[in-house]
């Protein structure tokens, strides 16, 4: 087998060591993603618009880390208690968007699967709580409300949205 300076520098290269996926499986997988994603500041923008953003936030934590903040108008329901509680809090017709901690935490991710088997339309917030305080944006906590100023490494300092 000849080997060409392109394969070559491919098979040392570990990015591309395998190769990316075809333009129509990144379209199909990517766009899953999105349907399955929202983002912490895209989220925020649908919450602060005039109206009704066509969704309802959901904190699955447990009520220590309520306490500790929250989104504001976030509907609170921990992961355990969706399967016995969700019918009576949440609307069917209704999307739910669920947060936990943060990236290191997969309880939305439990919590988006408890509430997609009792068959609402559901999306995890990526980034969670953590991110939604460390992209400046409002909270609520046991004492009130509260807000950080956003983060230079996760938010834009000087402009209204990252612009992606």
């Amino acid at each position: 087998m000849v080997m060409t300076s392109h394969s070559a520098a491919t098979a040392a290269n570990p990015v591309l060591r395998v190769a990316p996926a075809s333009p129509a499986a990144a379209a199909a997988y990517f766009g899953a993603s999105l349907a399955f994603h929202a983002d912490v500041s895209d989220v925020a923008a649908a919450l602060a618009a005039d109206g009704d953003p066509g969704f309802v936030v959901l904190d699955s934590r447990s009520t220590a880390s309520w306490d500790q903040g929250h989104i504001p108008g976030a509907v609170h329901l921990p992961t355990a208690l969706i399967p016995e509680q969700a019918a009576a809090l949440l609307d069917p017709a209704v999307p739910v968007v669920t947060y936990c901690w943060g990236p290191g935490c997969d309880g939305a991710t439990r919590a988006a699967l408890a509430l997609a088997q009792l068959g609402l339309q559901v999306k995890e917030m990526l980034g969670g709580f953590e991110y939604w305080v460390r992209e400046g944006f409002a909270y609520e906590t046991w004492e009130g409300g509260a807000r950080r100023a956003a983060d230079p490494l996760t938010a834009p300092v000087d402009a209204a949205d990252c612009g992606c």
